[in-house]
C-alpha cells in the first residue's frame, strides 16, 4: 500500500529486456535503505526490487504490466516518481493507493494558472472507471484531486512543490500517464452493479 506522495525522483540507469519482461534499473538516493524484495512505487506501478548494485536497484516488469501501463516508453535517464511502501501507523497524506494501475491516459492540455498548473487527461471511458469531483486520483503515482470531473477527462490542480518535486515538470501534451482510480470509488461501482 501507497500513500501517492512521492519520496523521490530517480532516474533510470538502464533498460534490459528479458523474454517477454523488461529489467528497469533505477538510480535514487534511497537505494542504500533499499532491501530485495521491497515494493516500491514506480510512477504508480508497485514492482519488487530484484537486486541491489551501489546506488543501482533492480525490478523487472512483465507483459500483463508492460501492456497496461506506459513502462514500456521509459527510457534510459527517463526521471520516475519513487515511493516506498507506507508503514502502519503512518500518517496517511495522500489517500489509499495499491500501485495497480488500471488503465492509462494522455495529457490533453496544460495550462499555467499563476502559481500553480492545471493538467488536463483524457482516458477510455469504455474501461469502465470513473472520475468524480473533488474525488482522488493517482497520475503516474501521484495522489490529486480531480476537478472539472467529465466522462472521458478530467483534470488536477498542481502545486509548485508538487510540480517541483515530480515528473510534472516533464510532462507535455500527447504523455501517456499510468491512472489508479480511487479503490473506494471502485468497490462501489462494482456493488451497484450487482445491486
Amino acid at each position: 500500500m501507497f500513500t501517492g506522495i512521492v519520496e523521490e525522483v530517480g532516474k533510470v540507469s538502464s533498460i534490459k529486456k528479458s523474454g517477454s519482461n523488461l529489467d528497469i534499473f533505477i538510480n535514487a538516493k534511497m537505494t542504500a535503505e533499499l532491501k530485495i524484495d521491497q515494493s516500491i512505487s514506480h510512477n504508480g506501478i508497485c514492482l519488487t526490487v530484484v537486486s541491489i548494485n551501489d546506488d543501482d536497484y533492480k525490478v523487472t516488469a512483465v507483459q500483463e504490466t508492460l501492456e497496461k501501463t506506459n513502462l514500456g516508453n521509459l527510457r534510459a535517464s527517463d526521471p520516475v516518481n519513487l515511493e516506498r511502501g507506507m508503514r502502519l501507523g503512518d500518517r496517511l497524506d495522500g489517500h489509499i493507493v495499491q500501485g495497480h494501475v488500471d488503465q492509462t491516459a494522455t495529457c490533453k492540455e496544460i495550462k499555467e494558472k499563476d502559481g500553480s498548473w492545471e493538467f488536463t487527461f483524457e482516458y477510455d471511458p469504455e474501461i469502465g472507471n470513473i472520475t468524480i469531483e473533488k474525488g482522488s486520483i493517482t497520475v503516474n503515482g501521484v495522489s490529486l484531486t480531480v476537478v472539472n470531473s467529465k466522462k472521458n477527462e478530467f483534470s488536477v490542480a498542481i502545486i509548485p512543490y508538487t510540480y517541483n518535486h515530480t515528473t510534472f515538470k516533464n510532462l507535455v501534451v500527447g504523455d501517456r500517464v499510468n491512472l489508479e482510480f480511487d479503490v473506494i470509488g471502485k468497490y462501489v461501482k462494482r456493488i451497484s452493479e450487482f445491486s
